[in-house]
């Protein structure tokens, strides 16, 4: 028994260690401005146009198989369309930017 003090000492200095390895991200700085940015933004714009051009091929499959009618694909579409129109506008910004 006479482990014991030593056992507790140790294993509170265990227990702190992984505290703070868990909490050390919090307490970096946020970068500001990075090179990446750039680079990240672009990719959320295509991933963007992407998505709502897969999005408007699917609302059309489903309109063909009468999931949707004539006025939900028409409102779905335009909205869509809307989407992947703005990302195609600020790619192209980007791009002469």
């Amino acid at each position: 028994m006479t482990y014991t003090p030593t056992l507790f000492v140790c294993g509170l200095v265990l227990i702190l260690i992984a505290s703070l390895f868990v909490a050390a991200p919090l307490f970096r700085p946020a970068r500001a401005g990075a090179a990446g940015d750039d680079a990240s933004e672009r990719a959320r714009w295509e991933r963007q146009k992407r998505q709502a051009l897969a999005a408007i091929r699917e609302a059309e499959m489903d309109h063909r198989m009468g999931k949707l009618s004539d006025e939900d694909l028409a409102a779905l579409r335009a909205r869509l369309e809307a989407q992947a129109l703005a990302a195609m506008a600020a790619l192209e910004k980007e791009g002469r930017g």
